[in-house]
């Protein structure tokens, strides 16, 4: 099995620039020891306007930022936020392509969709058809990776004409696909799709069995179609982190972050009211501690926090199921970036040997029993035709098409239209005719 740490970049109030600085450089430091340590993956999300519970807006950013630093460890989007209305998908292949040439091939491509009201009305994504939208723009995203020009598409929720996405990515045919999971369903969905699912649900390692049992049944079955260019069968889950020789003191250490993380997610996507800039959501969470489930020895707390011996255990009810993936969220609420740092430390010691030992034998188990399935999947891909070289149309400049319509010495004279334009380029000579690039182009 392998392990992750997760990043929301919590930053509960009172915040201040410069407690976000700390936030994103003390997030930093835990990356490059992950690294440093054998970890496999780190993930970070992108949200908008979720103030104290994440405010990690640009990812590609701080991923970008990660692989300056690292030099193992996957780069995990957990997620990016696909519908167009927060995202045009050409960005976003351009994004994940230009990470994955700097990481040196190390990016995971998560995706996802957010329920958080202030994210969705912030950018005028309609709840009713957001799925639907994540279904369009990741598809057509991992062809513009991939296809050589991308022919163009005219979608139910954006259209663009054919171009040739650059650059591509480093891994092919592109960065390992996922989706973020809450939901059973959700899961299944992942399962259909042919690409990984990150489930954010805290379930017991009972309900893991059956999650990861289902999840591998569809992947093995014809109602997988991939979505993108490669399967990617893996399921992994999130679970709250810390680590400390004496069980109390890692729950003292961990315990009320991962409440405030839940806490925090419940009030931006469930219960919560939010006025933007003045709700103090820590606030609310201390006076409603007290009666939120019970986290300290001998309760649920999470199946990361604990002694190295607890989570031994703990872990392997996990591996046994069959979870190609645990990750550990340990940074939320006011958890202390020296217990992160000596937890990371005291698991990669104690216990992620228990789990490496095998998992190069494990993996070369799973991917040739699923090697026959996979192909079976991408055969039943419907793929988006490619252009002939004679069907890819050319675009001519700006400059060459203001100066053939004569908008140069007309400047209320109205676009050329697309065909119109074509058919002036295909008449004319191929030399522009001299004109003053200021007069053409203006303070562009």
């Amino acid at each position: 099995m392998k392990f992750g740490i997760f990043f929301e970049l919590s930053a509960p109030r009172p915040f201040s620039r410069e407690v976000e600085w700390q936030v994103y450089h003390n997030a930093l430091e835990q990356c490059r020891l992950a690294d440093n340590l054998g970890f496999d993956h780190v993930w970070a999300v992108e949200h908008h306007f979720l103030e104290e519970y994440s405010h990690s807006s640009a990812p590609e950013v701080f991923l970008a930022a990660c692989s300056q630093r690292t030099k193992n460890i996957r780069l995990g989007h957990g997620i990016t936020l696909m519908p167009p209305g927060y995202n045009h998908p050409a960005r976003v292949a351009e994004r994940i392509a230009t990470l994955d040439l700097i990481s040196d091939g190390r990016v995971e491509f998560g995706t996802g969709e957010s329920s958080a009201a202030l994210e969705l009305g912030g950018y005028g994504v309609e709840v009713g058809r957001k799925r639907e939208m994540w279904a369009e723009a990741t598809e057509q995203c991992a062809n513009m990776m991939v296809m050589d020009p991308y022919p163009g598409f005219e979608g139910q929720f954006f259209s663009m004409p054919t171009r040739n996405v650059v650059p591509k990515p480093l891994q092919t045919p592109h960065p390992p696909i996922w989706v973020a999971c809450s939901k059973r369903e959700t899961i299944h969905m992942a399962a259909r799709a042919g690409i990984g699912a990150l489930t954010f649900a805290f379930i017991d390692p009972s309900d893991a069995v059956r999650w990861v049992g289902e999840y591998y049944d569809i992947i093995k079955s014809e109602a997988c179609v991939p979505i993108g260019h490669a399967v990617n069968a893996n399921i992994a889950m999130v679970t709250g982190f810390s680590c400390h020789e004496d069980e109390g003191e890692a729950f003292v250490r961990g315990a009320e972050g991962f409440q405030f993380f839940g806490y925090a997610l419940g009030h931006h996507y469930i219960y919560g009211d939010q006025k933007p800039g003045r709700t103090n959501i820590w606030e609310r969470f201390q006076a409603a501690k007290d009666s939120l489930p019970p986290m300290g020895p001998g309760a649920n707390g999470g199946s990361g926090i604990g002694t190295p011996a607890q989570l031994r255990e703990n872990l392997a009810l996990f591996a046994d199921a069959g979870v190609d993936q645990v990750i550990f969220i340990q940074q939320s609420g006011r958890n202390k970036h020296d217990h992160i740092c000596a937890s990371l430390e005291l698991f990669a010691k104690e216990v992620m040997p228990v789990f490496k030992a095998g998992e190069a034998e494990r993996e070369a188990t799973k991917a040739a029993e699923l090697a026959p399935y996979i192909e079976a999947a991408l055969a039943r891909k419907p793929r988006l035709a490619s252009l002939s070289d004679d069907d890819i149309p050319t675009v001519y400049a700006l400059g060459r098409q203001i100066a053939e319509t004569g908008k140069d010495k007309d400047p209320d004279a109205p676009p050329a239209s697309l065909g119109e334009t074509v058919a002036i380029g295909r008449n004319s000579a191929s030399q522009v005719p001299p004109t003053d690039p200021a007069a053409i182009l203006g303070d562009d």
